[in-house]
């Protein structure tokens, strides 16, 4: 990490022209940096925080299965509520049968969503074991069919997110066949479904899935967690957006800063430990809304170390945060949380143990 940094601290004073804003067939967005799909993280409250910041030029929903949302079940329609202010908005869906993959994107069409995304990405056992995320990938031929059931189907556009490949990388060949096949755009996580999330990301494999598909815009994914390695992303993989996922958890600000960058060249300064917390307590207020406390409280509660991982000592909040149950108890875990990090700050800096 620290040498990627170091390498992408070169690009700030040298000229940059970002691409133009992503078109997915007849969809224009208005940039071109897109929030990745996380399972448990990425519901309707998280995607309108981030709206509200700005700079989310496409927001992407939890993974939905698309038995659960042919069946009726419930929580799978809790996966896809949106809004007005959740706009443009992808729902991604996982499953290995093409007639039901087909349905549940036409039950998606007719909710008046923007594009319909296929899990091919997700290393998740709970995933893969039915056939889906990227253990499609090891069965091209079911892969294919399920999406052409799709494309025929479907007049909205439908994209694929995957990954480079199982173990070697065959994303390159894999693209040009979904692109074939009707699909309008392609994520491509620069890492293969053996690394999981380790690892450097392979800047070189999405570039080659970039050539493969000249047709449709490839949108690089991993490891975007600032400006620098954002633009790091387009110039050596010549990719037309970019993905953030676990980044945007770390550093919400990520996409209105990126779009800052691209536009003036100037790297804004991190949130402070004030905006971090009025975040996230909006987040929280919107999971409430949303999902009620009882539900929101503890969807909270394993979101919140990660907005933490920037502002140093945090071990009291963690452990505390863990036992959250009320919106009340949150205000004070943080008011508890700032005494005790003042205190022991206050320590370092004065050289007492």
């Amino acid at each position: 990490m620290n040498k990627r940094k170091r390498r992408c601290k070169t690009f700030v004073n040298t000229p940059f022209s970002p691409p133009p804003p992503l078109r997915f067939g007849s969809l224009e967005l208005s940039g071109n940096l897109v929030l990745a799909p996380m399972a448990g993280y990425t519901s309707l409250p998280f995607r309108m925080a981030l709206h509200e910041i700005g700079g989310l030029s496409l927001g992407t929903s939890d993974l939905v299965n698309a038995r659960s949302l042919i069946e009726k079940n419930p929580n799978a329609f809790k996966l896809i509520r949106s809004g007005p202010q959740d706009r443009p908005l992808a729902i991604q869906l996982f499953g290995a049968v093409p007639e039901e993959m087909r349905d549940a994107a036409l039950v998606l069409e007719s909710r008046g969503v923007d594009v319909v995304d296929v899990n091919m990405g997700c290393p998740v056992p709970k995933v893969c074991k039915v056939g889906g995320g990227a253990a499609m990938m090891a069965h091209p031929a079911r892969a294919f069919a399920v999406v052409k059931a799709m494309a025929d189907a479907l007049r909205i556009p439908l994209t694929c997110k995957i990954r480079l490949g199982i173990d070697s990388l065959i994303a390159p060949d894999f693209a040009r066949a979904l692109a074939d096949l009707g699909v309008k755009a392609i994520a491509v996580h620069g890492r293969t479904k053996q690394q999981g999330f380790d690892g450097e990301v392979d800047l070189d494999g999405i570039r080659k899935v970039v050539k493969a598909v000249p047709q449709i815009p490839v949108i690089g994914n991993g490891d975007i967690t600032t400006p620098l390695e954002a633009r790091k992303m387009l110039e050596e993989t010549g990719c037309a957006g970019v993905m953030a996922g676990r980044g945007a958890f770390y550093n919400p600000w990520i996409f209105r800063d990126i779009r800052h960058y691209f536009a003036t060249g100037e790297i804004l300064p991190e949130a402070s430990f004030d905006e971090r917390f009025k975040f996230m307590a909006r987040h929280l207020d919107l999971l409430i809304e949303t999902f009620g406390e009882k539900h929101g409280c503890p969807m909270f509660r394993k979101m919140a170390p990660l907005y933490v991982k920037r502002l140093g000592p945090a071990a009291e909040f963690k452990r505390k945060i863990f036992h959250l149950q009320t919106r009340a108890q949150f205000d004070e875990i943080t008011a508890h949380y700032r005494q005790w990090r003042e205190e022991i700050l206050g320590r370092k800096n004065s050289g007492l143990n």
